[in-house]
């Protein structure tokens, strides 16, 4: 039976704990605590992180595992039936993922998520565990409508991901429901990478989000809405989505919902930060860097005050896996919460362990207390003092209490 011993541990629920001890079992933690109270198991393999601080595995709840290695979207439409290319793209990332330490990924949207999480539960590829809503649901003219193409190219009638009325809503979330996902992702604003709409432009009806929210909600699944202006984030919680992704433009009403309904807010401030800095270089398109640049402040400053009013914020980052917002990359999301924002770091470093597991269907994930999973991550130096060191600082990584081979 191994256990580790560990010179500081961050168990994810805000507690750190001095000379520590995690003992492990089948995978899971069977027992955790100072050294002196949690005894060694008879015959056990000794792991020692007495030098290092060990947080959980970190989750990062909001990618896409699409595959993608460019941003300009004519080049991804091209090769949107490229299956085993994505897929094999894909298993790279889960990689690259694993070894920078993030042990679980929701995936809000992409084709290949699903075959991805079987392949990492099988055993077959190295990756972390993956909740996943397979395609994401647009109305028509929305944000996960491509836009910029016509219609008739992107219209597919056995497994539509646009959805119109509350028929079609709930009968394409029944579909998601039988292909087995993890969750369901809609948008209900539009946003920076699409064409034809706006951040604050409201989507989907009440009655519409309704059908989505009581159909998987009646199999206990969780919904997540792209949402970035203040109606569509407030008519999001109204009427029971679970996690709102971006929230860019929040108002007081909005703040009052959260806490009134436990929502959840993932701010996803990388992905604009990278935009801003770097787009033009990557093939983002002229509307999407005029929008990208729009929002930076106001997106801040959201979350800022999100932040403030205690609003329980997860840490996602919207990696697609291109050169601009690489798989790997993920922890820069917690830097911009602390340098930015103005976050505590052991709050910023909570938004990617103990807030996150309240995004997904399961809760033996992002925290190091009896019965969780072992995913586990040494450090090299302590993040209250340094948050980068969660990115640049990594000395080994523990999947179920199994080291990660480089």
């Amino acid at each position: 039976m191994p256990y580790v011993d560990c010179g500081t541990l961050y168990d994810g629920t805000d507690e750190f704990i001095e000379d520590a001890r995690i003992v492990i079992e089948d995978g899971r933690v069977s027992a955790v605590g100072p050294i002196e109270d949690v005894p060694e198991p008879e015959d056990g393999e000794r792991i020692d992180h007495t030098g290092a601080v060990v947080i959980p595995g970190l989750v990062d709840t909001h990618i896409h595992l699409g595959g993608s290695r460019e941003m300009d979207p004519f080049t991804r439409i091209a090769e949107h039936d490229r299956t085993a290319l994505k897929a094999a793209r894909g298993t790279v990332d889960l990689n690259t993922l694993i070894q920078a330490g993030f042990t679980t990924v929701r995936d809000v949207s992409s084709d290949i998520g699903l075959g991805l999480r079987d392949a990492v539960a099988e055993g077959e590829i190295p990756g972390p565990r993956i909740y996943t809503s397979g395609k994401g649901f647009s109305q028509t003219a929305g944000h996960g409508d491509s836009h910029y193409l016509p219609y008739r190219w992107i219209e597919s009638e056995d497994d539509p991901n646009v959805v119109d009325g509350p028929t079609e809503c709930r009968r394409g979330t029944r579909r998601r429901i039988r292909q087995g996902v993890d969750l369901i992702k809609i948008s209900s604003t539009g946003g920076v990478l699409s064409e034809k709409d706006e951040p604050h432009h409201s989507q989907f009806t009440a009655e519409e989000i309704r059908a989505f929210t009581q159909e998987a909600h009646r199999v206990d699944i969780p919904v997540a809405a792209h949402a970035q202006g203040a109606p569509g984030i407030k008519n999001a919680l109204e009427n029971g989505v679970d996690t709102i992704e971006h929230g860019i433009y929040l108002d007081e009403e909005a703040i009052e919902l959260f806490h009134e309904t436990d929502g959840v807010m993932v701010p996803t401030l990388a992905i604009v930060e990278r935009i801003c800095e770097h787009g033009e270089d990557h093939g983002i398109p002229p509307w999407g860097m005029r929008k990208a640049h729009e929002v930076r402040e106001a997106h801040l400053e959201s979350t800022r005050w999100a932040y403030e009013e205690g609003v329980t914020i997860a840490a996602g980052t919207d990696f697609i896996g291109p050169e601009l917002v690489p798989h790997g990359e993920n922890a820069m999301e917690l830097e911009i919460y602390v340098e930015d924002v103005g976050m505590d770091p052991v709050d910023a470093l909570h938004t990617a362990t103990g807030a996150a597991k309240t995004t997904i269907p399961d809760d033996d994930v992002g925290t190091l207390t009896e019965g969780d999973h072992a995913d586990i991550v040494a450090l090299s130096d302590d993040p209250r003092d340094d948050i980068s060191v969660v990115r640049e600082g990594i000395e080994a990584v523990y999947k179920g209490g199994e080291p990660i081979a480089e």
